[in-house]
């Protein structure tokens, strides 16, 4: 019987497929075709049937999903250490606010995002959620470079260089989301920043128009001690509740740190079926506070992962954000055991994938998905001896042995090579601007 002519086959030493959970299959092949996987095989059956256009073989690798970093700033790449070891309302009010008021444009976006790609690809990044300033131009950069994105538009209370205030914030964002309602790697989210930075009115629409449009919601939530303090002076209430009563609390919601928390906020949102955005790394250095990972988890709550942006991490290394929550789990749960590394992958993966509405496509190698796939290599001092792969992955900062990803089976990253962006245009930009800044 001839062999079925495909696209691509990928056949690695370990493939981890997240699904089914806590599997590492060895000596398989991935079999791709029009972008999507069609079978999960050991190589001996995959090359018997099927012939493969191009046969990439990678003996000393692991193949995971593409890793899917749930929040983001991904222009804020360009503030990278810009303003350190401040308290988060003094770091945003004080600096970071004031030095975007006076840079913020277009260009600065379209540079910054380009940046934030080359080094989520460069560590195994296929999947990114943003928030911020000129989504449209975020959504160009997207198109421009393959990766998959959930871009989340932002509203405030107040102006800003891409909008004028909560009206015009919306009604920018619902443009977008038509312009792009067809694209295959761009979702369009709403975005309402906090609930500190934006008042009842705007929220209630968003609400509205995220069930109509079955658009999916990303919120800053419970970040620090001085939010819920100064919320219940204000409303008479902890933010999640005024969340609730307003109707934005959903399966559709995302909401990102979730800090500080106490028993009525976790069965709201059990109740509610809403999604947890951990971000770790950017909680530990702006003090916010830990996130009770455990008892999400616990309590059936998905958790995704996110790095936050590079001002505030200030990394965008999904690997680094993984080893982070895994161990800061296990300390503030006081149990060695709390989130193995296979469910410490899940985060960055499947559970970031249904947080967005994107679990049916992608977050794991399965027939059917499409195929966002990275590829690890596993041959170097830093990973040698391997007893456990995926524990191997989780606590040993395997980002900078990423060596290839695809997206849609289209390759971006070969060999660590970049494949859609000019890394040194990038660079020479970056120190461009860098410069700017400084003066």
């Amino acid at each position: 019987m001839a062999a079925t002519l495909v696209d691509l086959l990928i056949s690695a030493r370990w493939i981890i497929p997240i699904i089914p959970r806590g599997k590492v299959f060895e000596d398989c092949t991935v079999v791709i075709d029009q972008g999507k996987i069609v079978a999960l095989l050991p190589t001996v059956e995959a090359t018997r049937k099927y012939n493969g256009q191009q046969h990439i073989q990678l003996e000393q690798h692991a193949l995971l999903p593409g890793l899917v970093n749930t929040h983001g700033h991904a222009a804020m790449t360009l503030l990278r250490g810009y303003a350190d070891d401040l308290p988060l309302h003094t770091w945003l009010e004080k600096h970071i606010w004031p030095t975007e008021a006076q840079w913020i444009s277009s260009d600065f976006v379209r540079d910054g995002t380009e940046l934030a790609i080359a080094e989520m690809l460069r560590s195994g990044t296929t999947c990114f959620s943003d928030m911020y300033f000129f989504p449209d131009t975020v959504a160009e950069t997207v198109n421009h470079t393959g990766i998959r994105s959930q871009i989340a538009f932002p509203v405030f209370d107040f102006p800003s260089a891409w909008g004028r205030g909560p009206e015009d914030y919306i009604h920018k964002g619902l443009q977008l989301h038509d312009d792009h309602k067809d694209r295959d790697l761009i979702r369009i989210a709403f975005g309402p920043h906090a609930p500190y930075s934006l008042s009842t009115e705007p929220m209630e629409k968003i609400a509205t128009y995220a069930e109509e449009l079955d658009a999916c919601i990303q919120i800053h939530l419970h970040e620090t001690k001085q939010e819920i303090t100064d919320h219940i002076s204000a409303h008479g209430s902890r933010p999640i509740e005024w969340l609730v009563e307003i109707g934005l609390i959903s399966p559709l919601t995302q909401c990102v740190h979730m800090t500080q928390i106490n028993d009525q906020d976790i069965a709201t949102l059990v109740e509610h079926n809403a999604n947890v955005v951990h971000c770790p790394n950017s909680n530990l250095k702006l003090a916010s506070g830990f996130s009770p990972i455990a008892e999400f988890l616990n309590n059936g709550i998905n958790v995704a992962l996110g790095t936050d942006g590079a001002a505030s991490n200030n990394s965008l290394n999904m690997f680094n954000e993984i080893n982070t929550a895994a161990l800061v789990a296990k300390a503030v749960a006081g149990n060695a055991s709390t989130m193995n590394a296979h469910e410490a992958l899940e985060m960055a993966t499947i559970n970031g994938a249904k947080a967005m509405g994107w679990d049916d496509h992608i977050g794991s190698i399965e027939a059917g998905k499409s195929a966002d796939i990275i590829a690890v290599s596993m041959g170097a001092i830093e990973s040698e001896p391997l007893y456990n792969l995926p524990s191997q992955l989780v606590y040993t900062h395997a980002g900078s042995q990423v060596s290839h990803a695809w997206v849609n089976g289209t390759a971006l990253m070969v060999d660590r090579q970049l494949q859609t962006l000019n890394e040194h245009e990038i660079l020479t930009k970056t120190r461009q601007w860098q410069k700017q800044l400084s003066s």
